[in-house]
């Protein structure tokens, strides 16, 4: 009798030990699908930022191009020194344009900031472009401190500081970009 007690106590174990089994595997499962279909929406939702930077990056072109071509829709946005001729304010426009391309670049993950410092320091060899820079400093300076633009100003004139005081006419290894 005792090993028909003891195989009917094995078989109720072994159910219930089946049952755990495939309960657990269930709930494994289900935590799987939900950390995929979590991950599938952070997918969605980084696509979704990129297609809406870019749409904004052409938006800005759009703009800006409007105002480089016509004075008088440059006059709704400039608010450089009005003793800079209407022409360098239309370049500084355009600076604006390719600034603002390589920043959105960088949002957009396409460029590491190690990228985005490579080629300001490229853009910074143009007196223009430091021109328009310098130009901007009010503008910028109406941006959050605390604010990932804010930052990249800070790189961009800690770059431009060090391209000043280089003592080398070797400029593409003036500088190394902050790390994050």
């Amino acid at each position: 009798m005792n090993t028909k007690k003891d195989r009917a106590g094995r078989a109720v174990a072994g159910l219930l030990l089946a049952t755990a089994a495939t309960a657990l595997a269930a709930q494994l499962r289900h935590r799987r699908e939900a950390l995929l279909q979590e991950r599938r929406l952070e997918i969605e939702e980084l696509a979704d930022r990129r297609k809406a930077l870019a749409h904004q990056q052409r938006m800005h072109w759009e703009l800006l191009a409007r105002a480089i071509d016509d004075p008088s829709l440059a006059a709704v946005i400039d608010t450089y020194d009005q003793s800079i001729p209407a022409q360098k304010r239309r370049q500084f426009f355009y600076a604006n344009a390719w600034y603002t391309h390589l920043y959105h670049l960088y949002l957009a993950g396409i460029l590491d900031r190690e990228e985005l410092y490579t080629y300001l320091r490229e853009f910074f060899q143009s007196p223009l472009f430091r021109e328009y820079w310098e130009a901007s400093r009010t503008q910028r300076s109406t941006i959050r401190e605390s604010s990932e633009e804010a930052g990249i100003g800070r790189m961009i004139d800690g770059l431009v500081n060090d391209l000043d005081e280089a003592d080398t006419d070797a400029w593409w290894v003036v500088g190394h970009p902050p790390s994050d």
